[in-house]
């Protein structure tokens, strides 16, 4: 069983619910994603996304471009982040690691080239956010082979058959996009999340994380309820900002963001 099964099949167990943080790798600067990586495990996190920097994410708000143009700035590439993968399971071989970003740098390494990276640091997932299932096929049969997950993406905008194309595609989780829009998007509807994630588990019986408009306790605790996990970028992202000219105050600040959600998800019943 994956690191990402079994830490979803021991939540379940333990009736909890899963709290994924994603940050930009490199971001401020390339040797503080490690300390970052375990700050959040120690803060809660039960997986950990990492976002691979890229020049154009398209799917990202303002928050996120800014961490990629800070990674860039002190070039940071694909094969940099799969070294921080490699160092991050020199002491943790238990938290899984999901790759997130875009098509373009796995295509410029190569496929096979990357895959076989990936599973030789540890890595355990990857999203692909601009590759659709449809045009995965060649690429999740090479992370299948290596026993790393394909997740991908359901929207608001989702419609039932191509849902279950997206399901059937995927395994580890699926990333549910709360909001029509891009990350750091402001209006949550609750229910109308609730009333999707319903439909979607009718079809499915992968794990449902929910992700984007995830901004503390309150917000997590309240995804969390009708979700198997939620996901929170931006509000841990904004921290480098709030402190890059003072790094030292980085990694506490992600962390009580982290917590005060830790502890608003386990107190959800169970």
């Amino acid at each position: 069983m994956s690191r990402i099964k079994t830490t979803f099949a021991n939540l379940k167990a333990q009736g909890r619910k899963a709290l994924i943080p994603f940050i930009t790798a490199g971001d401020p600067k390339p040797d503080a994603t490690l300390g970052y990586m375990h700050a959040l495990v120690e803060a809660g996190a039960d997986i950990i996304e990492l976002g691979v920097p890229f020049s154009d994410p398209m799917a990202d708000g303002p928050v996120i471009q800014k961490a990629c143009e800070r990674a860039l700035l002190h070039g940071t590439r694909l094969v940099d982040v799969l070294g921080m993968v490699a160092e991050f399971r020199k002491t943790n071989n238990t938290t899984p690691i999901v790759l997130m970003g875009y098509l373009n740098p796995i295509e410029a390494l190569g496929y096979e080239t990357f895959v076989n990276e990936a599973a030789q640091v540890g890595l355990d997932g990857v999203l692909i956010v601009d590759l659709p299932p449809e045009e995965a096929t060649e690429f999740s049969a090479l992370l299948t082979a290596k026993q790393i997950d394909s997740i991908f993406l359901l929207a608001p905008t989702t419609t039932l058959d191509r849902a279950k194309k997206i399901c059937a595609a995927t395994t580890g989780y699926l990333y549910y996009v709360s909001l029509k829009g891009v990350t750091g998007s402001a209006t949550l509807d609750v229910a109308e999340v609730a009333e999707k994630l319903d439909t979607f588990a009718g079809i499915t019986d992968l794990p449902i994380a929910v992700g984007f408009g995830i901004r503390d306790g309150a917000t997590a605790a309240a995804l969390g309820a009708v979700a198997d996990g939620v996901i929170v970028g931006s509000a841990l992202v904004n921290k480098v900002a709030e402190f890059v000219a003072e790094p030292e105050k980085i990694a506490p600040a992600m962390s009580q963001v982290l917590n005060d959600m830790r502890q608003a998800l386990d107190k959800l019943p169970g």
